[in-house]
Parts: structure tokens; C-alpha cells; sequence
């Protein structure tokens, strides 16, 4: 899931200077399970919109903002909103405002921050667990991974800087990945696996590596 939180009111107003009228799309995906971008959402910010003078010809909350097809399937039966609207302010991650804006053509504002991708933990509690680096190691470190829970991506065990409880020297309130990898292996009677020398993560498989295209060939 793409965590993220929507951006200041005066930072989108910023954005959307000169222009006058504006549709508002939002995602049922990760956009609404972070209250950036569903319906409860998207309602709140017509109203604060209006009340800055704007005209909002209409909202959508695509089932999935980032998927092609979705976005020109609904483009098509919102074109004549769309067809009246200087902008369209997008509540939704970096990559629904970039497909909404190539695929519809029209003028598009991101109404979010994009932070990382994690796991819920509960409705507002979210953390880091995957930095997607093209290279998953997960099978050798008992499911944890340390290349995003090490704050320093440590690949063959903690440095000198962990804590006696088990917590690390940068973030004291969070724990050392390694010593999680190490009692989880230990749980599993895994711990051969610490034996074995990983080799330096390959940062061109990575985000060093952008743009970044995978197409799935079917066999």
C-alpha cells in the first residue's frame, strides 16, 4: 500500500491559483484507507473549495487510480464535467495524478504526499515495511526485511549501535531489524542462514534505477 497524507489546504490553494473551476477524482484503494482520498473525504475538501470561491463541477472515486483502463473507462463517462473544469485536483498518490493527467489529457494538481510503501497497523498507525528495491531478500531473513527496517540497510548483521534493549542507535523507539531477523531464524532453527556472506545490494535493480518497467509476458 502507497502510505501517504494530504498535503496543506494553503498548499493546494497555491496550486490551483488561476484557475477557477475544478473536479476532484479520489482512490478506493490506498487513498481511502489513508483519509486522504474517499468519499468522506473528497466531500470535505468540495466544501472548503467552494468556500475559497471555486466551482467543483464534480467528484470520482476511482476504484484505482493508477490503473489505465479504470481511469479511461470513467474518463469517458465524465467527460462533459471534464470538458467544463480549468483542473482536476487529485486526493490520490503520485502515480493516480501522473495516469489521471496522461490518459484523460487535462490539467491535474496533486492534492497528496506520497510517503512510502507499508502496512496498516491500525486507521492512522502506519510503518515502512518494503522499499521495493527490486532484489527481495525476505526468504533469508526469516520474512524481515533489513534493507528497509535497518536505518543504516545493513546486509550481514547489526552494527555496534543497538541499544541492550534490542532497540536501534539512530531511532531508540525502534527496534534493531537485525535482531529481529536474528530471534525470528533462531524461533525457526534457521540461524545457518546467518552463516552465508550476502553481497552489497544492487542499487541499479533499485530506485537508483528510474524509470523503472516490469511487463508481466504471458506463457
Amino acid at each position: 500500500m502507497i502510505i501517504q497524507k494530504q498535503k496543506d489546504f494553503e498548499k493546494i490553494l497555491e496550486n490551483l491559483k488561476g484557475d477557477k473551476t475544478v473536479f476532484i477524482f479520489g482512490c478506493a484503494d490506498c487513498a481511502t484507507t489513508c483519509k486522504v482520498g474517499g468519499e468522506e473525504e473528497l466531500a470535505q475538501m468540495k466544501v472548503k473549495l467552494e468556500q475559497q470561491g471555486f466551482e467543483v463541477v464534480g467528484t470520482y472515486v476511482l476504484d484505482t487510480a493508477c490503473l489505465t483502463g479504470e481511469v479511461r473507462k470513467r474518463g469517458k463517462e465524465l467527460q462533459e464535467q471534464l470538458e467544463h473544469c480549468d483542473s482536476a485536483l487529485v486526493l490520490a498518490c503520485g502515480t493516480a495524478v501522473q495516469t489521471i493527467g496522461d490518459v484523460l489529457g487535462i490539467v491535474v494538481h496533486p492534492g497528496a504526499d506520497s510517503l512510502f510503501a507499508g502496512n496498516v497497523v491500525r486507521l492512522g498507525k502506519y510503518e515502512e515495511k518494503c522499499s521495493a528495491c527490486g532484489d527481495c531478500i525476505l526468504e533469508e531473513t526469516g520474512g524481515i526485511c533489513p534493507v528497509t527496517r535497518c536505518a543504516k540497510g545493513l546486509m550481514n548483521g547489526p552494527c555496534g549501535g543497538y541499544s541492550k534493549d534490542g532497540k536501534c542507535e539512530v531511532d531508540p523507539e525502534q527496534d534493531c531489524a537485525w535482531l529481529l531477523i536474528y530471534d525470528r531464524l533462531k524461533e525457526r532453527g534457521k540461524l545457518d542462514w546467518l552463516e552465508s556472506i550476502k553481497d552489497a545490494k544492487d542499487q541499479s535493480t533499485g530506485s537508483a534505477a528510474t524509470p523503472r518497467r516490469y511487463v508481466w509476458e504471458r506463457k
